[in-house]
């Protein structure tokens, strides 16, 4: 079931470029990608249209991006989506909806990063970039990086059902990890810029490396472990470190739970995969191999 009633078809979005933004309506328009709260759709060469259809809470979080990621986007070093107009709702299509520039590459579960060094570099610049203290009224984590503790009834039920499905050689050892990250210090350091939400679909590559990120309607401020999780998903073997060599040096309670929340990332991945595997809805098998990867390595750096 979907959030919007409405099919959402090029008709519909023809319609409501001509009645708000007529300058576009006539430019090319085809279907680009099924997100988990929006449709993408290519607009020309250089534009895309988000149109919210499978959550209630895409509207907040396309309207968070158009207040935002205008302010942010001139000092980060990669592509992002910029927001260049907003649709408000009418009768036809009672949602917000919004018009952003298109950023080109392959979803990193599909054309994983495979240049450890310059992957690492890229990666750690980007963050570097975005990790900025944030205003005041920089919007919170709407469901995530809280307090990595207050998760542990959420990484029991993760864990175990990843374990009774055979996704998890070694269940002691992930939850080793994890709770070593739990019982580390609390971030006290200023609110800073986050993306929220860097799973392998929302990072794009080309030609091995990192080339651009994507949609940042989680965006929020707050602890920079959790967005640091990332290196562990993201990242081919032995770039780990090289990534950790790059960024501005965190403190050591910060990368422990950052792997912290690179194992919750990684189990929901693991799941998320598996349901792709057995062809379920939602499901991505793409999303397999980066969660078995990201665990291996988070346990073995575990055991040295």
């Amino acid at each position: 079931m979907t959030a919007t009633q409405t099919d959402i078809t090029e008709d519909l979005i023809r319609e409501l470029l001509r009645e708000q933004y007529p300058d576009l309506a006539d430019r090319p328009l085809k279907l680009g990608a099924l997100g988990w709260d929006n449709q993408v759709w290519r607009l020309g060469d250089d534009l895309a249209v988000r149109m919210p259809w499978a959550t209630d809470s895409a509207d907040a979080l396309l309207r968070k991006e158009h207040a935002w990621l205008p302010g942010l986007a001139p000092r980060l070093p990669l592509p992002i989506p910029v927001p260049q107009r907003l649709g408000e709702p009418t009768e036809r299509f009672p949602r917000p909806w919004l018009v952003t520039t298109w950023v080109p590459g392959e979803p990193a579960d599909r054309a994983p990063a495979t240049r450890p060094t310059e992957a690492a570099a890229v990666l750690a610049a980007f963050l570097t970039a975005l990790h900025r203290p944030a205003p005041d009224d920089a919007p919170s984590g709407r469901d995530r990086g809280g307090v990595l503790a207050e998760t542990a009834d959420h990484l029991t039920r993760a864990l175990g059902s990843a374990a009774d499905l055979g996704l998890v050689p070694d269940p002691d050892a992930v939850r080793a990890v994890w709770e070593d990250a739990a019982a580390a210090p609390a971030w006290t350091g200023p609110r800073l810029w986050l993306h929220g939400d860097l799973h392998p679909a929302n990072v794009l590559t080309t030609d091995g490396t990192f080339c651009g990120v994507i949609d940042f309607g989680d965006l929020f401020a707050g602890d920079p472990a959790f967005d640091l999780a990332a290196a562990w998903i993201l990242l081919p073997d032995t770039a780990v470190d090289l990534f950790h060599t790059a960024y501005p040096t965190p403190d050591p309670a910060t990368l422990r739970r950052a792997r912290g929340w690179a194992v919750l990332r990684a189990l929901s991945c693991l799941h998320i995969g598996h349901a792709g595997d057995e062809g379920r809805p939602g499901g991505k098998p793409s999303w397999g191999p980066p969660g078995r990867a990201s665990l291996a390595r988070l346990t073995a750096a575990g055991r040295h």
